[in-house]
C-alpha cells in the first residue's frame, strides 16, 4: 500500500510513511500480478504443445510400420522430450526453492540474496505441497553462526534502579534520567505513607 492509501484509512502521515515504506521492502521480492499471469499462461501453452507433440510422435511411430529409422528417430525424439521436461521440472523445482528461501529470510536478513546463498540445497526437500522441509533448521543454525547476516531484534532496555513514587514534590531528590537513589525512594514512600494518615 502507498502512504495515500494509509492515510485514508486514518494512519497518521508520519506513521503511514513508515507503514509506506515497509510495505514496499516487503513486496520487493513479489512479481506483479501482471507478469505472474504471462508466465502462468505461457507454462499452459508449453504444456499443451508438449501434449501435441507426443500425441503427433506416437501417431508418427504407428505410422511407420516396419521402417526402423523411422521408428529410432521417433524414440531417440520421445527420449529428448522427456529429458527436457525433467530439466524443466528441476529448474522449476530450483525457483520454488529459491522463492520459499527468499520468502523465509527477508525480514530478518541483511542481505537476502547472501543468505539465500549461504544456504545447503542439497539438504532442502520440495514437498509436493510446495513446503520446503530443512529449510528452518538452516536458517535457525545460521542466525546462530553468523548473527551480523540478520537484523537484530530490538528489546526494550530496561533501566535499573529506582524510581520516584507518588507526586514530584515528595519524591526527593531525582537524578536527570529520572532515576533516585534507595534512600530518596523511601523517604518519598515514608512521606506518602504520612500524608495518607493525617
Amino acid at each position: 500500500m502507498t502512504q495515500e492509501q494509509f492515510e485514508a484509512l486514518g494512519i497518521e502521515k508520519s506513521l503511514a510513511k513508515k507503514a509506506a515504506d515497509e510495505s514496499k521492502k516487503e513486496l520487493e521480492g513479489y512479481v506483479p500480478k501482471a507478469d505472474y499471469d504471462t508466465m502462468e499462461q505461457q507454462k499452459k501453452q508449453l504444456e499443451t504443445t508438449v501434449g501435441d507433440y507426443k500425441t503427433q510422435m506416437e501417431s508418427l511411430k504407428t505410422a511407420a510400420g516396419d521402417n526402423a529409422d523411422l521408428k529410432q528417430q521417433i524414440a531417440d525424439l520421445q527420449e529428448q522430450n522427456a529429458n527436457k521436461d525433467k530439466d524443466h521440472k528441476k529448474e522449476l523445482d530450483d525457483l520454488k526453492v529459491t522463492n520459499a528461501i527468499k520468502m523465509a529470510i527477508s525480514a530478518s536478513a541483511q542481505d537476502s540474496d547472501l543468505v539465500a546463498g549461504l544456504m545447503d540445497r542439497t539438504k532442502l526437500i520440495l514437498g509436493e505441497d510446495g513446503k520446503v522441509t530443512g529449510l528452518d533448521e538452516q536458517i535457525k543454525s545460521l542466525k546462530e553462526s553468523k548473527p551480523f547476516l540478520f537484523k537484530q531484534e530490538s528489546k526494550p532496555v530496561q533501566k535499573k534502579g529506582f524510581f520516584p513514587i507518588g507526586p514530584k514534590e515528595q519524591s526527593g531528590q531525582s537524578k536527570e534520567d529520572g532515576h533516585v537513589s534507595m534512600k530518596d525512594a523511601i523517604a518519598a514512600r515514608l512521606n506518602l505513607n504520612e500524608g495518607k494518615g493525617e
